[in-house]
């Protein structure tokens, strides 16, 4: 098939021409609002999928756009541009922080507000950040996504499966300040300092 320039579908709010009826269709909602395509976690709409897909990575944290300077990673192009420029357009209004993205000092702001968009479906508990309402809701699924390599047990949080690793590995990271006695986890570390800070029940004197 030949490929021409002809333009036969035209807009009459704007008079923009295009060559294909369904790109008009599309084109058409910049005019009459129509907003087809809505965000699963805040219901908000938009006219255009690739602005729901842009919108959706502040749900997600997803972060396509890396700087191949220092790698840090973006959601939005344009705030991988703000970077590349060192540039920190999105200030807090509480504590003055900038940011580069839009998206980063929403979040931010909630350590201020408080807000807690994201509720559990099953019990209904309230979170501020998506991926801690999606780590909560492995207690209700019993998911566990995390596997140890040398025994194969399983865990629903990555920092449960962190502190198994260390019956394996040995590893002691906590210290006592007092003896320099070292433990796998700062529950045991706790208790330990009991010995050296709690005064006995009964005196001898």
């Amino acid at each position: 098939m030949m490929h021409t320039n002809e333009k036969p579908y035209s807009c009459y709010h704007c008079k923009k021409a295009f060559s294909v009826s369904s790109v008009l269709k599309v084109h058409m909602r910049i005019h009459t609002n129509e907003k087809p395509y809505s965000c699963e976690y805040c219901k908000k709409t938009f006219s255009f999928n690739s602005n729901l897909k842009s919108h959706l990575r502040t749900h997600t944290n997803e972060k396509p756009y890396s700087c191949n300077q220092c790698n840090k990673t973006f959601s939005q192009s344009s705030s991988l541009k703000s970077h590349l420029r060192n540039e920190k357009p999105y200030s807090c209004q509480y504590c003055k922080m900038a940011f580069s993205e839009s998206s980063t000092l929403k979040k931010h702001l909630r350590t201020h507000t408080n807000e807690k968009p994201y509720s559990c479906e099953y019990c209904k508990k309230t979170f501020s950040q998506v991926a801690n309402m999606k780590m909560h809701l492995r207690i209700h699924t019993n998911e566990k996504p995390y596997s140890c390599g040398q025994c194969n047990k399983t865990f629903s949080q990555s920092s449960h499966l962190k502190i198994h690793l260390r019956t394996h590995t040995k590893e002691k990271p906590y210290s006592c300040e007092y003896c320099k006695t070292t433990f796998a986890h700062s529950s045991s570390l706790k208790k330990h300092l009991r010995i050296h800070t709690e005064e006995e029940p009964y005196s001898s004197h």
